[in-house]
């Protein structure tokens, strides 16, 4: 099993920095690249807890100071250019996407690989935009990154069959498990996971049940590891927002967004990163 030598993430917030987690356990290079010096200061910050946390669990018999020695933070777009791959994970927002991609594409490598970590938007749309559209594919890691044990792998028309096997062997010596799936609205899992979580806001939209009875209604009887709104707090309200409105223009009204879930997120009760979703969440709860 290979590993790119050296992973750019063009993006530092929880799940970049997740992957670029990822990927430094697994014996590669890491360039982590962020908008600004704050955001920058902000992603350093949370890889170290991250390595910190892999050394204090036994997960890595690397000490943290030699595996951050391997990670880099910056703000300049050149530093990622020298990456054999490049991952993008920025917000879930096409015009922001296609802008980040296209830049990083100017400057590397004719033999370097480019990946986006998106969860719903089209991989062919993204690839439109690229001059090398059969060198790109979509990462799709699951949050939280160390602890899942998930990638979709997601082929465009234009990608190359070689990359989708190179992207294979990535995810293995990850210790992750990976699916093919071919481009199309949602891919495999965010069609399936969205669907789910929207009917279980319904339910509690409805006075159904408790938010708690219904999560336990799946983990309990069906063996999910964590139920469908404690897993919509993790993800982000604002993000399965996005998701769905793209999935429901995409696929019709099956996909419609309850009114909860647009209030809740015009309140700012997000989840687990403002504290308040379904859930409460505080340190303990984080964990």
């Amino acid at each position: 099993m290979t590993l790119p030598q050296t992973v750019g993430l063009a993006g530092g917030g929880r799940m970049g920095v997740g992957i670029a987690h990822a990927f430094l356990l697994a014996g590669a290079d890491v360039v982590v690249l962020e908008r600004d010096a704050e955001s920058a200061a902000t992603a350093l910050a949370r890889l170290e807890r991250a390595v910190a946390s892999s050394v204090e669990r036994e997960t890595t018999p690397r000490p943290a100071g030699e595996l951050l020695s391997h990670a880099r933070v910056t703000t300049d777009m050149a530093d990622v250019h020298a990456a054999d791959l490049v991952v993008e994970a920025v917000p879930e927002d096409i015009t922001t996407k296609v802008d980040v991609l296209t830049r990083i594409e100017k400057g590397l490598s004719p033999t370097a690989w480019l990946a986006s970590n998106t969860s719903s938007l089209s991989i062919d749309a993204l690839a439109g935009h690229l001059q090398r559209p059969e060198r790109f594919v979509g990462l799709h890691f699951f949050n939280p990154v160390p602890a899942s044990t998930l990638v979709e792998i997601v082929r465009g028309r234009a990608t190359d069959p070689m990359l989708v096997e190179e992207a294979g062997e990535w995810v293995a010596a990850l210790g992750k498990s990976s699916i093919v799936v071919r481009d199309s609205p949602g891919f495999a899992s965010s069609r399936l996971g969205v669907v789910i979580a929207l009917e279980a806001i319904r339910m509690l939209e409805e006075g159904v049940a408790s938010a708690d009875d219904i999560d336990t209604a799946m983990v309990r009887g069906y063996k999910f590891p964590v139920g469908p709104l404690r897993l919509t707090d993790i993800v982000g309200l604002d993000v399965r927002l996005g998701i769905a409105e793209h999935l429901e223009r995409e696929l019709g009204e099956r996909f419609a967004v309850p009114p909860l879930l647009r209030a809740m997120v015009a309140e700012g009760r997000l989840g687990r990163k403002s504290g308040e979703g379904f859930f409460r969440w505080d340190e303990e709860t984080d964990r």
